[in-house]
Order: structure tokens, then C-alpha cells, then sequence
């Protein structure tokens, strides 16, 4: 099972989000993300999000709060998804990320925008409660049917 990071950076209650439109064969693509990518063999959750920020943002993560974990199945993929917020960085967005346009974005209008169903799920529980949760979100032919919560 794929292992991945994924984050929502925070300032001036904005979350930098990523609109992905870059990348050939994109699952993601023409939707909104927050920032992160894969973890790398014999690199931990922590070190791999502080990579992927710098790659894809060019900010330097100073911390991090892990927020949730995720189990996202889609008909025979499975991916655990650790997600993680901050607001403590250093440094300005890069112009050009190789996989798609950054945006900080109101966090008011996050869920208006075109983002995978799931992600509005646990968006609207994180900016509701600090507590850590954990959820299993599953997709058939890249629609959500099941939701649930264990934490």
C-alpha cells in the first residue's frame, strides 16, 4: 500500500492549495490539493513532508501538527494518506511548480472549489475540531460511496 503526506499550509487564514494542471496522467487533475506527494523508502512521514514542501513550494516547513490519517480505496488502489497542517514556515511560493498552479485561497472558499469529495469530508472535520482523526474514505470510478470515521 502506497504511503503518502499530504498538508495544508495556513496563512492570513488562506491554505495554499494546489490546482492541478501540469502533470501527464494526473488522478488529480483539474482538482485542488493541498501540498505533498509519496514517502520515499527509509524516509520517515516527518522528512518526507518537509521535502516535498521545499520541491513543490520552495518554503522551508519549520513544524507541523499531524491532524489525520486516511485510508483512500479506489476500486484496486489503496493509499494511506498521513495529513498535516502548519503555519509556521519560512520563505515565498515558488512561480512555477511542474505540477500545477499554487494558490493561497480563502479558507471560506476552499469548499466551493473543484476538490475530490472526500477531501471536503475531512476539510470540514479539520476546521472543526484540533483533535487528530482517522477516516477511510472509498471511491468507485473516482466516486466517493463510503465514509467512515473511526477516531
Amino acid at each position: 500500500m502506497q504511503e503518502t503526506v499530504l498538508i495544508y499550509l495556513e496563512k492570513d487564514n488562506k491554505y495554499l492549495m494546489m490546482f492541478r494542471n501540469k502533470k501527464q496522467n494526473d488522478p488529480n487533475e483539474g482538482k485542488y490539493i493541498g501540498i505533498g506527494g509519496k514517502i520515499e523508502d527509509n524516509e520517515t512521514k516527518g522528512q518526507a513532508l518537509v521535502r516535498e514542501v521545499r520541491e513543490e513550494t520552495s518554503l522551508i516547513l519549520k513544524s507541523y501538527k499531524y491532524r489525520a490519517k486516511l485510508l483512500f480505496v479506489n476500486d484496486a488502489y489503496k493509499e494511506t494518506i498521513h495529513l498535516f497542517v502548519s503555519s509556521d514556515f519560512v520563505g515565498e511560493v515558488k512561480e512555477d511548480c511542474n505540477e500545477g498552479d499554487l494558490r493561497w485561497i480563502d479558507k471560506n472558499k476552499i469548499l466551493d472549489l473543484p476538490l475530490w469529495e472526500g477531501d471536503k469530508a475531512f476539510l470540514e472535520i479539520m476546521e472543526n475540531t484540533e483533535d487528530y482523526f482517522e477516516m477511510t474514505l472509498k471511491y468507485a470510478n473516482d466516486k466517493l460511496f463510503s465514509i467512515s470515521r473511526t477516531v
